[in-house]
């Protein structure tokens, strides 16, 4: 008898560890993981927002973080459009289907004359790989504020950067709507499926 019970209320945890880990958005954490490890293990990106609005304190400190973000040379040839009115997410949603319903869109680009260019390499420049940095600021800092984010290539970079009129210099990297999670929205499949260290790094 004590036995079943015991089968019971061991089961019973293990269900409540199960649902723990798929509600937190990712596998738990390794004991021993850093605070950062932990930060980056919980981020997914989301697909489903709820329909609530990001106060504007918390969008300064995700945009803050972008502000620390390393950039070759410090020249920080980036740009970050912060899209909160509804014509201006009506417009992004006629050249991404990829908005989600999130209530606030940025979209990052930069400024070609600004951006580092490799003086013996001609082609070599460093404008994308800045974007990126910023944007893996903030996307790992709206994790962290319990925010929700997504990075979408899914759209036409011409068309948006023609929409929204920006200069002929600069140029659009990626979008990223950022909200509040739906109470639903969870990982893709695949989200915690990773390669060994041992297919990705090649130690000389």
């Amino acid at each position: 008898m004590k036995e079943r019970k015991f089968k019971k209320v061991a089961g019973f945890c293990i269900a409540v560890v199960c649902v723990a880990m798929f509600l937190g958005g990712n596998a738990m954490a390794a004991e021993g993981d850093s605070p950062f490890m932990n930060l980056a293990k919980k981020r997914f990106s989301v697909r489903q927002f709820a329909d609530k609005p990001v106060p504007k304190d918390l969008l300064i400190k995700v945009l803050e973080a972008g502000n620390v973000a390393p950039t070759a040379k410090n020249l920080q040839p980036h740009r970050i459009h912060v899209l909160t009115k509804a014509e201006d997410l009506a417009k992004l949603d006629t050249v991404s289907p990829c908005r989600y319903g999130a209530p606030v869109v940025l979209v990052f680009s930069y400024n070609s004359d600004e951006e580092w260019k490799h003086s013996q390499e001609p082609g070599v420049h460093s404008g994308v790989e800045d974007v990126s940095i910023v944007a893996t600021h903030i996307m790992l800092q709206a994790a962290e504020l319990g925010l929700g984010t997504t990075w979408v290539n899914m759209f036409r970079n011409s068309q948006l950067e023609k929409l929204f009129e920006l200069p002929a210099n600069e140029k659009t990297v990626l979008i990223m709507p950022i909200g509040f999670p739906a109470e639903n929205a969870k990982p893709s499949r695949m989200h915690t499926t990773k390669k060994p260290l041992d297919k990705t790094v090649i130690w000389h």
